[in-house]
């Protein structure tokens, strides 16, 4: 049997970034033991670009000080080759020293005076120069012709971030020659240069993935793939002009950099990066990713050991999420060893498991929709607040509410396999997205969709109206009330303190005073609102377009406009009540449900995480799935997120733990167990199942009853992986 290619085989990984003095210091014998120790099948190893590590024939190739005509480089990968590792060279290349620039101005970016771009001592070079058309690719083929490593990978391919626009000539020219536009002076999404600006941008890295392929794969053969690394974060994949779909098609396997901590989203993020990259890329595909053993959450410390429980709660949710390791340590050589203690028990749990953590399928009941053109055209300038915030405040809904969800490109709804879709202010949407949400609605799908999705078309420019109005039973006013952005906490009168008042009201038949102003208690509120009976209102403080409900679409809940804050004696509605829909639910054709929080429910929940607006989002989800929900959870207060795969017959279930107790979410230095945690699957009549418990390494009991199988995890640590056998 043919063996299969390294990016298909190689499950663990290694680097030692090497830094300037690490030649002068690096010992072969320990990191050759630590591989093995590790069980890695992998090496990332420094080759060149800002910093050569070996003698390279290119004198303006910066070489490391203490390297003199030593190849370490070299020497690392004969090592790698003894070890039975796979190679990959890593370069850093955008970035040159200043005897480079005197050499060859004319390859860095300028701004509109012609004064060059830096970043801390070094000059930005530029993406449409001769330094990545001519120079760069002559870096690569020497390094080839050296050691025929097995691929290459770089750290800073992607050039000059959207922040600041290059005016050099190579970009004026290109632009020019594309276009016939002269360069944007300015960041302004409504500005047609700009626009096409940003679409030449994406188009020139997707060129330049291209080309350096071409260059490793005719120098060192087929399987000499050259991967720039990719982000997790999609709002840093937009800044770096990184086309994730055109991009992701032409890969073969991801070197995913995605390390930093958010203090938004804590730990479960990885799991949702690894399961957006392979809905992209295909499930087949093997996405290694940097964890570094050294502290990675702001402030930095490069030569700090991360706490153990930090880095297997990360590498747990990366694992949830299709994701392969990838040690990472800063330096060859550290004063605190603490950080060669964490890997190995993580790796070698990996090895005993591999064969369930990769090729596999999702099955979820969740399609949660996003897209680049989104938050680039839409969110622009503010896109955390205008379209990240939903997406995260939806994420984070399903996973405390113990829903098993998939990332769903726009451009990918019509290939979805979940039975709800949720549209989180997905406000730039093209025509064929637009289509592919009625068909799926259609078909019988269900969906939700929030704020202002659909009002825009997919340059975002503003249509007529919502393109989903007529769908959903809608129609936009134009008129709006709050904001998106925070609010500043020292503003005394916010213009943001406004609520919902949920329909029918009931408070006159709950314990209370009494209260002239409240209608008799009559009727039953619908299932969304299912855990609010004791509130008549809740806490807003939203953005709230107002739209109005056609014959058919059921309203519950309306907006109260915001009123005083400060003083206390002034703090009273003003308005208690307006006809303006915050929250709708309409019945579609072939059997959908269409809901829309018009309120941004989503927004609201990822900035100030109210409980009541992550209870709305995730009661209608259940709503809408009914009987057909396939995944189940409960137990873990909501802090167990769910993921659930398909290997043939085999099913497969991550739960991680997410509770973080350090004040700064994605800090952790202690794991606390909860459980026990109840999972129900949906199973095939007249199967049986056993279950067994990876982590903790014990057999669980499996009940069956209508069509599920059900099992108890007693505790969860920091993960568990539960494999079920069908027989």
């Amino acid at each position: 049997m043919t063996e299969a290619p390294w990016y298909a085989r190689a499950l663990r990984w290694a680097q030692t970034n090497l830094v300037e003095i690490d030649p002068a210091r690096y010992d072969d014998t320990f990191w050759r033991a630590h591989w093995r120790r590790t069980r890695v099948q992998g090496a990332i190893i420094n080759a060149g670009g800002i910093v050569a590590y070996y003698p390279s024939a290119f004198p303006l190739h910066h070489r490391a000080p203490a390297l003199g005509e030593r190849d370490l480089y070299g020497e690392i990968v004969a090592a790698a080759r003894e070890e039975g590792l796979a190679v990959v060279a890593r370069m850093d290349s955008n970035r040159v020293a200043e005897v480079f620039y005197r050499a060859h101005p004319d390859w860095i970016c300028l701004d509109e005076d012609g004064t060059p771009y830096r970043q801390a001592d070094k000059f930005i070079t530029c993406i449409n120069s001769p330094y990545y058309s001519e120079y760069l690719p002559q870096i690569m083929e020497e390094i080839i012709a050296r050691s025929q490593p097995d691929g290459f990978t770089d750290n800073s391919w992607a050039g000059i971030e959207r922040g600041r626009i290059c005016h050099c000539r190579h970009c004026r020219s290109a632009f020019g020659e594309l276009t016939g536009l002269d360069l944007p002076r300015r960041h302004d999404v409504a500005n047609e240069g700009y626009r096409a600006w940003i679409r030449w941008n994406y188009r020139r890295r997707t060129e330049i993935w291209e080309l350096n392929n071409t260059i490793t794969t005719r120098a060192g053969g087929e399987n000499c793939l050259w991967m720039g690394m990719l982000s997790g974060d999609v709002l840093n994949n937009c800044r770096r002009f990184i086309d994730l779909p055109e991009i992701l098609a032409r890969s073969k396997i991801v070197m995913l950099d995605h390390q930093r901590r958010s203090r938004a989203e804590g730990f479960a993020q990885n799991a949702e990066a690894g399961k957006r990259l392979h809905a992209l890329g295909g499930w087949d595909m093997l996405i290694p990713e940097s964890m570094p053993q050294y502290q990675n959450a702001e402030p930095f410390f490069r030569l700090a050991s991360m706490p153990e429980a930090e880095v297997r709660l990360w590498s747990g949710a990366a694992f949830a999420g299709g994701i392969q390791p990838w040690w990472h340590h800063i330096g060859a050589a550290h004063d605190d060893r603490r950080q060669y203690r964490t890997a190995e028990p993580i790796f070698r749990w990996h090895e005993a498991n591999e064969a369930v953590l990769v090729d596999r399928e999702p099955v979820a009941d969740v399609g949660i929709v996003w897209s680049q053109a989104n938050h680039d055209f839409h969110g622009a300038a503010d896109a955390v607040q205008k379209t990240l915030n939903p997406y995260r405040g939806a994420v984070r809904a399903m996973d405390e509410a113990g829903l098993a969800f998939v990332p769903v490109h726009a451009s990918r709804i019509a290939e979805a396999q979940v039975g709800v879709l949720v549209l989180p202010n997905l406000a730039a949407m093209s025509d064929a997205e637009i289509e592919a949400v009625e068909a799926f609605a259609a078909a019988g799908g269900s969906v939700i969709a929030t704020s202002l999705t659909s009002r825009y078309d997919g340059e975002g420019d503003a249509r007529a109206g919502l393109a989903l109005g007529d769908l959903f039973g809608l129609t936009d006013t134009g008129a709006r009330f709050g904001a998106t952005e925070t609010p500043d906490p020292n503003h005394e009168i916010s213009p943001r303190h406004s609520y919902l008042r949920l329909l029918p009201e009931l408070r006159a038949g709950e314990y209370g005073p009494a209260d002239a102003d409240a209608p008799a208690a009559e009727g039953a509120r619908h299932p969304i609102l299912a855990g609010l009976e004791g509130a008549d209102t809740i806490p807003f403080g939203g953005y709230m377009p107002v739209m109005r409900a056609a014959e058919g679409t059921e309203v519950l809940a309306t907006f109260v406009p915001d009123f005083p804050i400060y003083p206390p004696e002034t703090s009273y509605m003003r308005t208690p009540r307006t006809d303006i829909p915050a929250i709708t639910v309409r019945r579609g054709a072939g059997g959908s449900t269409l809901v829309w929080v018009v309120a941004d429910l989503d927004r609201c929940f990822e900035r100030e995480g109210h409980a009541e607006h992550g209870l709305i989002l995730a009661n209608a989800v259940r709503h809408v799935l009914g009987e057909r929900r396939k995944v189940s959870v409960t137990g873990g207060d909501g802090f167990v997120m769910v993921n659930v795969y398909r290997q043939g017959e085999r099913r497969i279930v991550h739960l991680n733990n997410t509770l973080v107790t350090a004040p700064i979410p994605g800090r952790q230095h202690r794991l606390i167990g909860l459980g026990p945690v109840r999972v129900r699957l949906a199973a095939p009549e007249g199967t049986r199942h056993a279950a067994r418990a990876r982590v903790a390494d014990t057999d669980l009991a499996v009940t069956r009853e209508d069509g599920f199988m059900s099992f108890e995890v007693p505790l969860v640590r920091d993960q568990e992986l539960v494999v079920i056998e069908t027989h």
